[in-house]
């Protein structure tokens, strides 16, 4: 059950990233890793932080490992059911990339189904560029992401691109198609 499990939160995640991060363009850098299959997804279901910690130091092992594989997605589905604890949780994550030596090496993006910018409303439909259907963290590499930004341009237009193009598309549509990822079948 569990494998069944953790492979329909895979499916979610990824159809998550397929129809609303590429989907809508939330994110330029997103459709290349997805159609070159560079993304990795895993599932961690602990319901310790520690633990969630000492995968989230595996999966930067395991990256070291394998430079084919682009980036991962470190999905927590029964952790984190709070926005506060999973950002507790990011500020322990940042700080774990430093003592292990990482800082400039992978770069960490974050997702929750509660995000909500600094200063913004709980309903604002911006935050949906970071809702994502379970907590997640996005580990990035650094010379990647800087070779994208170089590629790309200027950056700095792309936050403000997505909470306009959000603001329009409005909280309730996108929460019904972050709603609709839940019900993903297996991509072929």
């Amino acid at each position: 059950m569990t494998q069944e499990a953790d492979q329909q939160v895979v499916e979610q995640t990824l159809a998550w990233v397929r129809q609303f991060i590429v989907g809508h363009d939330i994110c330029p850098f997103a459709k290349r890793e997805l159609e070159n299959d560079t993304i990795r997804v895993e599932v961690v279901r602990s319901k310790k932080l520690q633990v969630a910690l000492e995968e989230l130091a595996a999966e930067l092992a395991w990256l070291d490992e394998h430079p084919d594989t682009e980036t991962t997605l470190i999905v927590f589905p029964t952790l984190f059911k709070s926005f506060d604890h999973y950002l507790d949780y990011i500020d322990m994550a940042d700080n774990l990339l430093v003592e292990l030596g990482y800082e400039g090496v992978y770069q960490l993006a974050t997702f929750h189904p509660d995000y909500c910018f600094d200063d913004a409303d709980p309903d604002d439909a911006a935050n949906y560029s970071n809702r994502s259907p379970h907590a997640m963290v996005h580990v990035l590499r650094e010379a990647s992401v800087e070779k994208a930004i170089a590629f790309y341009g200027d950056t700095a237009a792309i936050p403000e691109r997505n909470i306009a193009y959000l603001s329009a598309l409005g909280s309730v549509a996108a929460e019904a198609q972050r709603q609709a990822c839940f019900n993903a079948l297996p991509h072929k």
